[in-house]
């Protein structure tokens, strides 16, 4: 269990054992979804936590049996976290995206979920929290929205125009859908692909000219879902790795691409690493920005970038602009 999914669960314990004094162990773990011995592991840990000074009266203190727990000192943990506006906003966009999801199977414990969240929402707003989109969607992107969705509701293939990235080429695709997903905020189709006969997952926003076919959608039997419980982006060992510099102009590289790191440098700059698998692509790329973007390494991709631009200079140098 990684500690991702274990540190919620401490932070929840103690409010909710200060609730029901004198719980059985087995009762607890049942509502926290886990074994018995795994609470009682959370429950020694909690022993551990406490505030500032860590002495033994600063510590979470708890009465346990063999059979039950009773928090006797709270260290200020007393009640539930409360959710902050952007996280309010952002469980209610998925939750709304998840219910206009063909196959839905219990839309009502959604619905009830978005009431209650509201509803918590709206009574935080006097003191200061707004609740509202940061990033509107699209026109583009709300339309491919749509007709995804007619697909999945039909049961129907789609052909479309596609932009991909990495390789900077736009081409025409016949899929099979099989589930809209959100993931970091954005929107994506996953389907099979005929052409790259694979499953596929495809950005919304690159998503142009896509329309409904009249045949059903089949995805072979072994087509399976992919798992983003880790994110969309896996490294891979043969690809490079670029370190950059962007300007505030090129700021908009680490929000468009995967980046493994982000740092804030001083007027507007950031520092980015950025892995790459083609060579021709990122200096594309690069070349693109003008002098927005600062290669700082690999040396390889400095000397190719340095390289290429001065063939283009060489192709130019007849203007007299150059």
């Amino acid at each position: 269990m990684t500690s991702q999914e274990r540190l919620p669960r401490l932070l929840a314990l103690v409010p909710y054992l200060i609730a029901r004094p004198g719980i059985a162990i087995e009762e607890a773990a049942a509502d926290f979804g886990v074994s018995a011995k795994q609470l009682r592991k959370d429950l020694e840990l909690l022993w551990m936590c406490g505030l500032p000074g860590y002495g033994p009266g600063d510590l979470i203190d708890l009465s346990m049996d063999e059979d039950t727990v009773t928090v006797t000192y709270d260290a200020g943990m007393s009640r539930p976290l409360r959710l902050t506006g952007s996280e309010a906003t952002a469980l209610l966009v998925a939750l709304r995206a998840l219910l206009d999801t063909p196959g839905m199977v219990d839309a009502d414990a959604v619905r009830r979920a978005v009431a209650k969240i509201e509803a918590a929402a709206g009574a935080a707003r006097p003191a200061g929290v707004a609740v509202g989109l940061g990033v509107r969607e699209g026109a583009s992107t709300a339309h491919a929205r749509r007709v995804v969705q007619q697909a999945l509701k039909l049961g129907r293939a789609l052909r479309m125009t596609y932009y991909t990235a990495s390789k900077d080429e736009i081409t025409r695709r016949t899929v099979d859908p099989m589930r809209l997903l959100i993931v970091d905020g954005r929107g994506y189709l996953e389907a099979w692909c005929r052409r790259a006969e694979g499953v596929r997952l495809f950005r919304l926003d690159r998503i142009d000219e896509v329309t409904v076919l009249d045949e059903p959608a089949a995805p072979p039997p072994f087509a399976e879902q992919t798992d983003v419980s880790a994110g969309l982006f896996r490294p891979q060992p043969d690809q490079e790795v670029a370190q950059l510099v962007l300007e505030p102009d090129a700021r908009w590289i680490s929000e468009y691409y995967p980046v493994e790191s982000v740092e804030e440098l001083d007027g507007g700059r950031l520092r980015i690493r950025m892995r790459y698998a083609d060579t021709a692509w990122m200096v594309r790329l690069l070349l693109g920005q003008g002098g927005d973007v600062t290669v700082e390494r690999p040396a390889a991709l400095r000397a190719e970038l340095r390289e290429r631009a001065r063939a283009a200079l060489r192709r130019a140098d007849h203007l007299a602009a150059t």
